[in-house]
């Protein structure tokens, strides 16, 4: 796992758990719902960042005889658990608390300033949290030499196989978002008195979060039952292959990505006439040299090439 993903985990990490316990201090001293809502959400947060480090941890061991092929997809299985982890506790959790301040009683909503001063630190830390996060996730545009704006950051999204650094980016942006929607629900309450307000802010947070989760559990869904590698690397493959003077045309390409940045390549090629065994030897060595430069943090042995008889 790239160092930069885990760094971004870590920071993460330590300022979700310092908010989640502000934010359940908060809670407790308001009384407010949607404050409630950020407390679980936050709390929920910083055990997925552990559970990340554990998928990053794991991802590291090397290859035994069990696992021919690493450890790689530890890091999806993680993943998944976080996603369904955000929605079984902090959006069920969300949607509970504001459904039953929103048809029970009407709870108690004392001091809105420390929730004021608590939810813009709990800004700040995941504002910074996001940055951290964005800087690593734009660092494979860069590096492409591509202009970082939205359509090639919204690409670098849809591409990347590196779980861990989009649900950071997701999980800060749905913390943001989530503050915002606590902020004015709580800004209402003090306004109007209406504690319904800061209950029906909790609801909200609690969607929000579980439309989260559903993204990431789809996302990570796929990598697990075996996705293969972006349409623009398979045809850097098909053409870097195809270029060469002693191949025909590429028969047959099947790809799965084994991790982050591994994959395992399937590649069936025909070359042309009159080769003889030391030539096709060689080219089948070409070829394999060819496709690391496309996919260069993958492995030479998870790399097949078949030629078409």
């Amino acid at each position: 796992m790239a160092t930069g993903s885990t760094k971004a985990v870590y920071a993460a990490l330590f300022g979700n758990l310092g908010i989640a316990i502000t934010k359940f201090i908060a809670a407790a001293l308001t009384g407010s719902a949607s404050m409630w809502a950020e407390s679980y959400h936050s709390a929920s947060d910083t055990v997925n960042q552990i559970l990340l480090l554990l998928g990053i941890k794991i991802s590291k061991k090397p290859a035994d005889k069990l696992h021919q092929f690493g450890f790689g997809k530890s890091q999806f299985f993680w993943s998944f658990i976080v996603a369904t982890m955000i929605f079984g506790i902090s959006g069920i959790l969300s949607l509970q608390h504001g459904f039953s301040s929103l048809l029970g009683e009407e709870h108690h909503f004392d001091n809105p300033t420390i929730n004021y001063v608590v939810l813009a630190i709990a800004f700040a830390f995941e504002g910074n949290a996001l940055r951290i996060a964005l800087n690593q996730f734009k660092k494979p545009i860069v590096k492409r030499g591509d202009k970082v704006r939205f359509t090639s950051l919204f690409q670098e999204f849809k591409n990347s196989k590196d779980t861990s650094i989009i649900t950071v980016v997701v999980e800060d942006t749905a913390a943001l978002l989530g503050i915002v929607v606590a902020a004015v629900g709580i800004l209402l309450t003090d306004i109007t008195g209406n504690t319904q307000f800061d209950a029906i802010s909790s609801i909200i947070i609690g969607v929000l979060l579980m439309s989260f989760a559903f993204f990431l559990a789809k996302e990570n869904r796929g990598l697990l039952i075996g996705e293969s590698i972006s349409i623009e690397e398979e045809k850097q493959i098909i053409k870097v292959v195809s270029d060469l003077s002693e191949v025909n045309k590429v028969v047959n390409i099947k790809t799965m990505h084994l991790g982050p940045t591994t994959a395992i390549v399937g590649i069936e090629v025909n070359l042309i006439d009159d080769l003889d065994t030391d030539k096709i030897e060689t080219i089948t060595d070409v070829i394999e040299h060819e496709i690391m430069k496309v996919i260069p943090n993958s492995k030479k042995e998870y790399i097949f090439v078949e030629i078409e008889r």
